[in-house]
């Protein structure tokens, strides 16, 4: 029985040098022409998710680590007997071979963050239901910039609004995750807040959609809030009097081709940003009345100073 597939091939990986999963495939190949080598599964193979299921991919592996065992033991060994053959074929130490493992980890995540980060880093124009309860209802405009940190190895972003108070304008930290991307951001000089929490980012990357969580900026108190977002990848950067409130017969179809994003069929396309906007909410934000919860307050502030003391 198959057993430590994953980490074996990374050993080898380790052992050989190789840099791409294309290099892997060459050697497979450089010792049987014809190998079952499979470079569409390697990524399987190496994360542990399947494992070869012909032996003559286990044959190939033999010849390619110039072992003396067949196939079928690399494929049945356990992992110290197999790091201790290849170590004695090899003429290498256990704990160098750990070390370029360790590396080539370490190599490899960090190609898969600084492609991750191009391919988010861009502008984007954002639509989410108001959060003040003077524009209930009507969807504000705001734009986002995701940019890459020093080498590449993180990602920021720059989440922008037009208020009729002035602009407001929130920043930090995105994290890519492999479940859905997340984005805090925080007022420079002032105490507003907002959690992004998208679905996964997708090749090529012409949009991101998720919750956009926050408080209320415009009202006679905050209110905790939830809205959908709709983030929609930019060519041109976003014109510094864009944004604001679209008027309640407004078009995003329209608002979105002055900004160059021209799409078939506006109208079936506004009604189906409008439903996936609205949800199963009323068309509006997500929000606790402030009464509602004051009462809720009143009951527990009553018994715990009831019982203090």
């Amino acid at each position: 029985m198959a057993q430590h597939i994953a980490q074996k091939l990374r050993l080898t990986v380790a052992l050989l040098g190789t840099i791409s999963r294309k290099d892997l495939a060459a050697a497979f190949r450089n010792v049987n022409p014809n190998t079952a080598f499979d470079l569409g599964r390697a990524d399987k193979w190496l994360q542990g998710r399947a494992q070869p299921r012909q032996l003559s991919v286990y044959d190939d592996w033999s010849k390619v680590l110039k072992l003396e065992q067949p196939g079928a033991w690399i494929a049945e060994s356990d992992l110290p007997g197999f790091t201790a053959a290849i170590c004695a074929r090899h003429g290498i130490e256990r704990a160098e071979l750990e070390r370029r493992v360790g590396a080539q980890f370490e190599a490899s995540s960090g190609h898969e963050e600084r492609s991750l980060g191009l391919a988010l880093a861009g502008t984007y124009a954002c639509y989410s239901h108001a959060l003040s309860p003077y524009y209930r209802g009507q969807l504000i405009r705001g734009s986002l910039s995701i940019e890459t940190g020093p080498g590449a190895r993180g990602l920021t972003a720059a989440y922008r609004e037009v208020l009729p108070t002035g602009q407001l304008l929130v920043g930090g930290p995105v994290s890519p995750a492999k479940r859905g991307l997340y984005a805090f951001l925080k007022e420079t000089g002032g105490d507003a807040h907002f959690f992004l929490c998208l679905f996964p980012q997708s090749r090529p990357g012409s949009v991101l959609g998720g919750y956009m969580c926050g408080t209320t900026i415009i009202g006679p108190e905050p209110q905790p809030s939830l809205t959908r977002i709709l983030i929609v990848r930019l060519r041109d950067p976003v014109p510094e009097a864009w944004g604001g409130y679209l008027p309640p017969d407004g078009s995003i179809a329209r608002d979105l081709a002055s900004l160059g994003v021209t799409v078939e069929q506006p109208e079936a396309v506004d009604r189906q940003l409008a439903q996936f906007l609205a949800g199963d909410s009323d068309g509006s934000a997500s929000q606790i009345p402030p009464a509602e919860f004051r009462a809720v307050l009143d009951v527990f502030d009553r018994h715990w100073l009831s019982h203090s003391g």
